[in-house]
């Protein structure tokens, strides 16, 4: 039976790197590998007999490092437990890419101005400043691109840093020859100027692609160390998590977190699953009642006896479910990549045949050296290589402006073809908070006596009713209070017995009662009833609403050309309600963790392209899951760390800026590409017929570069 495990990869810079390492360990027999390098890691289904230092060892082959991923939902103990951040190479990435840049981008500033003033050529002291300020930048900042490129050459491939990497030394070592020799057409700039820009990109993409092991690091902060066991004979020892098993019995105190999935056997309390199931209400359990490891006790003892451990529980399961969805995801193959692929061979070839040809043709050495070195400057992709970090960085610094945190290019590429949008019902078209929506009958001294019974409660309705009917007035004593699981509330208040919760059934009612408590079901709320002395004397309606700008939001998703959808853990009474009150006509309720992830990729299944949009733990699965994952920056940490781009402002009309604003980047970055390209295959005859000198190529590839940047700055101005 074959097994399947996952490698943490360092080295990839592209996803040239990527496919040449799928490929290779591919070739192992009994091997089947999915690298992806957005998480640059490798996800190996090996067959019996198969090693996983056979696929260490090829990795490294390449050139890579490789080791296995460590668990992060299953610390043996404690002292154990994975610090943050250590489970991810990405910090070190982009620490890295920060000191180089740092390097860069002041010394290359400087190399440009000389460069680009040609009244500074007279002065061949400062055209040996240029060089000498552009060698750390070519050969230690930009060394990460030198050594992929040659990677690559030794295993047959080429890409974007064999471009780069190409362009800026041939760039360079022209120069130090023109000084050399007392020339003084350098092109310094060229290969100072590229780098640091290819440089920017890369940082760019790698602190986007930092946090996205964060969603399971989140789902870490969920998991108990230590466990109260439960003995036959009754006692009692704390012990790790890891120790306990099926059957086992072991004690949950009031406030603290479900060790895992079990069975209550004895107590009774509200559980708040809210975290893991996205269920807007605390759940009331006594014995018999499943809970969720994860989960938050509330104000009861309750006896738990295990159901599920390790990864069997409902916690495992979804961190499962965002593994592979991450895993599955196949990486982005970058346009620019697709073109140097082709590209970088062809202006090579066409390099030599320009020496060649001239020299046939009785030029001088001289002549032919300046066609072929034209060639190659007139190549040298720099205008490539700012096309997607500027749009990048404008789009995202626009993004940021109107509370939207971009990604990186894949993000942006995933947003052109989506055409449904899953929204979480719970704190994102909702507000997340219980509200009284209204009080029917009790005077003003039973409003009191029920509001002093409900202050001494911790469960959320409890809360917003005292809040409501108290009005700031003292409330008389409680005496004898008592939760009653499943129930509701019950205490001595001015020496009549006050009970409040859930309706059974309206028989016996006061007629306005119970069409208060019909017409809160109808609507999709909860009515919450209140008795004195075992009279009905009151119903408070309390919900969870929509956010005042969820309607809006919701008409303009129609407008962008998208189907929304709700989706949501609670009744399906309750979601159509909203669904209704918003405008969202395809409604999915009752829903599971598991099933959120079921729910997206069935409509998957059917050809949808579907964006997710939620703020919940149990909705990171299904934020992974989905084409675009969208998160509310007032959600979870593992929601966020999940998804392929985060609101900031806890509003949804932001998630329309955002799929608009994603769509105008990529369409920018297209752009950028097309003129880069395209000035490359008109420009290049050029320079073979020997009309461009190395100079007026570097001016040329300059003027792209400033065109490109131009069309970038647009998306500053951009306006939902």
């Amino acid at each position: 039976m074959s097994t399947t495990q996952e490698f943490d990869i360092e080295g990839m810079t592209c996803a040239s790197c990527a496919a040449r390492i799928q490929k290779r360990v591919n070739r192992l027999p009994g091997v089947t590998a999915t690298v992806n390098l957005a998480t640059h890691s490798a996800a190996v289904e090996l067959e019996p007999g198969t090693a996983p230092d056979d696929v260490i060892n090829v990795i490294s082959d390449l050139g890579y490092s490789a080791s296995p991923a460590a668990d992060l939902l299953a610390p043996s103990d404690p002292s154990e437990k994975p610090a943050a951040g250590d489970h991810s190479n990405h910090g070190g990435a982009v620490d890295d890419l920060r000191r180089r840049l740092f390097v860069a981008i002041p010394l290359a500033a400087i190399v440009a101005v000389i460069g680009m003033v040609p009244l500074l050529h007279s002065q061949t002291w400062l055209l040996w400043l240029s060089v000498a300020l552009a060698t750390p930048v070519v050969w230690w900042s930009g060394w990460p691109i030198h050594a992929s490129a040659v990677k690559g050459l030794r295993h047959g491939s080429v890409g974007m840093d064999t471009l780069v990497s190409l362009g800026s030394s041939v760039a360079y070592f022209w120069s130090l020859v023109q000084i050399i020799i007392g020339d003084t057409e350098v092109y310094a700039e060229v290969a100072a100027v590229v780098i640091t820009f290819i440089l920017l990109g890369r940082w760019l993409e790698a602190r986007a692609t930092q946090a996205t092991s964060g969603a399971l690091e989140a789902l870490s902060h969920l998991q108990v160390n230590e466990v109260t066991i439960i003995a036959d004979d009754g006692t009692e020892s704390v012990r790790p998590t890891s120790q306990l098993r099926v059957g086992q019995k072991f004690l949950v105190r009031p406030g603290e977190r479900i060790a895992t999935d079990g069975a209550v056997v004895d107590g009774h309390s509200d559980v708040d699953a809210s975290l893991v199931t996205g269920e807007s209400l605390p759940v009331d359990v006594d014995s018999g009642s499943e809970v969720i490891g994860g989960s938050i006790n509330g104000t009861g003892r309750l006896v738990v006896a295990a159901t599920s451990v390790g990864a069997n529980t409902v916690l495992a399961r979804i961190a499962t479910l965002i593994k592979e969805a991450q895993q599955t995801r196949a990486p982005v193959e970058r346009l620019v990549d697709r073109i140097a692929s082709v590209f970088v061979p062809i202006v090579l070839v066409l390099a030599l045949l320009t020496l060649a040809g001239w020299l046939i043709a009785g030029e001088s050495a001289d002549f032919a050296i300046g066609a072929a070195v034209a060639v190659l400057v007139i190549a040298c992709p720099c205008a490539l290589g700012l096309a997607t970090p500027t749009a990048l960085v404008a789009g995202t610094g626009r993004g940021a402006e109107l509370g939207v945190l971009l990604r990186g290019p894949q993000v942006l590429e995933a947003a052109q073809s989506i055409d449904t949008v899953v929204l979480d019902k719970t704190g994102t078209v909702t507000t997340g908070q219980m509200t009284v929506d209204q009080v029917v009958g009790g005077s003003p001294e039973q409003r009191l006596q029920i509001a002093a019974l409900e202050s001494a409660s911790e469960h959320p309705i409890g809360k917003a009713i005292a809040g409501e009917l108290a009005g700031g007035a003292a409330l008389p004593p409680v005496v004898d209070f008592a939760a009653l699981a499943g129930v509701g509330a019950q205490a001595q208040v001015h020496g009549q017995t006050v009970h409040v919760g859930k309706v059974e059934s309206t028989e016996g009612f006061p007629p306005e009662l119970a069409t208060a408590v019909d017409q809160a079901i109808q609507d999709g709320l909860t009515p919450v009833l209140a008795a004195i002395s075992d009279e009905p004397v009151a119903v408070m309606v309390v919900g969870d609403h929509p956010k005042p700008s969820s309607a809006a939001a919701i008409a303009r998703l129609k407008e962008l050309g998208l189907t929304p959808v709700l989706l949501s853990g609670d009744r399906a009474s309750t979601a159509d309600a909203i669904a209704s009150q918003v405008g969202i006509d395809q409604v999915l309720a009752d829903v599971r963790p598991e099933g959120k992830v079921s729910e997206i990729q069935a409509l998957q299944h059917e050809g949808h392209h579907v964006a997710m949009v939620g703020d919940g733990i149990n909705d990171a699965a299904a934020l992974a899951t989905a084409n675009l994952g969208i998160a509310m920056g007032s959600g979870t940490d593992a929601a966020r760390e999940a998804a392929d781009l985060t609101i900031v402002r806890d509003d949804l009309e932001s998630v329309a800026d955002a799929i608009a604003l994603a769509r105008r980047t990529w369409r920018t970055i297209k752009q950028n590409l097309f003129w880069a390209f395209g000035y490359n295959v008109a420009a290049i005859p050029l320079a073979m017929s020997g009309r461009l000198s190395p100079m007026i190529a570097g001016g040329a590839m300059a003027l792209s570069s400033v065109l490109v940047v131009s069309n970038s700055l647009r998306l500053r101005r951009y306006k939902p």
